[in-house]
């Protein structure tokens, strides 16, 4: 069965995809800023404290960068642009990118660092009142 996209994106996206080889101890780690009354406090200051990089070369800039990395987009096509820089999903469905968490989408660039790719109005749909810096 192929899915709905029959398949147009497993070879770019999914195959390289490999099942994880660390051992963790699940038990022992407190998950609990995962439930939906703490999420989106936690995921709002990761994205507060990741350091913004702009322009037009970000990519080597973020690349360049020790720590998180917030990139904040303009529309679909500023997007679009910078998620193909990164050779990331650029598709998006009913009005946002695919894999975003209020407009956020997060993923890592050759790095363990995340980098947050950020919608102009993200912040707010997190209940947060402060500004992008």
């Amino acid at each position: 069965m192929l899915g709905s996209s029959f398949g147009q994106f497993f070879k770019q996206y999914l195959e390289p995809i490999k099942l994880n080889d660390v051992r963790v101890e699940w038990k022992s780690i407190d998950l609990s800023f995962l439930r939906e009354d703490k999420y989106p406090r936690h995921f709002a200051e990761m994205v507060k404290n990741a350091k913004p990089v702009y322009g037009p070369d970000v990519v080597l800039k973020a690349y360049n960068i020790d720590g998180d990395v917030r990139i904040q987009y303009r529309d679909k096509a500023d997007f679009e642009r910078i998620a193909h820089q990164f050779g990331i999903f650029e598709e998006w469905k009913d009005g946002i990118p695919r894999t975003a968490y209020k407009g956020v989408v997060v993923f890592r660039y050759q790095t363990p660092r995340r980098i947050f790719l950020v919608a102009p109005d993200s912040l707010r749909q997190l209940g947060k009142d402060w500004k992008m810096a």
